[in-house]
């Protein structure tokens, strides 16, 4: 491993000076390099991840987890979040919580706040449908945004004030590619509506909490295999031929390719970084 080469490298360093070779790639270079790497690291941070019990989301948390975060992962489905633990262990916090409800999502800040801090939040709780936007009934539009925007903005409002008052904290909103053009030929107006708003939302959140250490950026993701997006596009050979035609790299995401995107933005290495949204897409946007 790189950080392991690096470190075994300064440790040899310094442990006799008079051994450095006098060249370009020499100990300052090292040394740089593993600063590089401690940027990513959160150790002792405390992060909120929603939606955490399947897809994307459970992803999320096992890879701040592994970068050594403590983990609250919130879904509704608390036998998959037992599975969760099971096989993190320690540092893995569950709390059953149905984020259309307000006081559900109350309880979960407090579950957090029974750990003293909060440095990251995880937007990522989801839910989508396919509708044509002159029937579809109005109890799904309600539905869709009360998960993707309501909450989400909630959520934010809540973590943000304990984050103000602590002088530090990252928020990664969860949006979509949809949040910026049009889902046609999908029926999904108001799911590209709700994804927008958290765009803008963002900035907006970003803007007005950059002088208070509160950060707030989002992750636009393209097409990945999900619960919301398996039936009818990769399972389907029509949706995965839709997909491998109009995504320039040719293909949908894999499960790891959001992974370097998640750690940037909760980390310190993106600390000059607000009000952003990261496209990770194959170039889905560019076209």
């Amino acid at each position: 491993m790189p950080w392991r080469g690096a470190l075994v490298s300064f440790a040899t360093v310094n442990s006799s000076s008079d051994d450095i070779p006098d060249t370009a790639g020499g100990p300052e270079e090292i040394i740089d390099s593993i600063a590089a790497l401690r940027m990513f690291d959160l150790t002792d941070r405390v992060a909120i991840v929603t939606g955490a019990s399947s897809g994307l989301g459970n992803r999320f948390a096992r890879v701040l987890h592994a970068s050594g975060a403590t983990v609250v992962v919130a879904a509704r489905r608390m036998d998959r979040l037992a599975e969760l633990v099971d096989g993190l262990g320690e540092r893995i916090h569950p709390v059953q919580s149905d984020l259309t409800d307000g006081e559900a999502r109350k309880r979960l800040m407090g579950v957090t706040a029974e750990m003293g801090r909060l440095d990251i939040l995880v937007n990522n709780a989801g839910y989508s449908g396919v509708q044509p936007a002159e029937s579809e009934p109005l109890e799904h539009y309600q539905r869709t945004m009360d998960i993707n925007l309501h909450a989400v903005y909630h959520l934010c409002q809540m973590a943000g004030a304990v984050m103000i008052d602590q002088g530090s904290g990252s928020i990664v909103n969860i949006a979509s590619i949809l949040g910026f053009v049009g889902s046609a030929p999908i029926k999904e107006a108001s799911y590209c509506a709700a994804k927008g708003a958290v765009v803008n939302l963002t900035r907006a959140l970003g803007a007005e909490w950059g002088r208070k250490g509160v950060r707030v950026n989002a992750i636009a993701p393209g097409w990945f295999p999900s619960e919301m997006t398996q039936e009818g596009m990769f399972d389907d050979e029509s949706g995965l031929a839709f997909i491998e035609s109009n995504t320039p790299m040719g293909r949908g995401g894999l499960e790891h390719e959001l992974d370097g995107a998640l750690l940037y933005l909760a980390s310190d290495a993106s600390s000059y970084v607000t009000g952003q949204t990261i496209a990770v897409d194959g170039g889905w946007l560019a076209r």
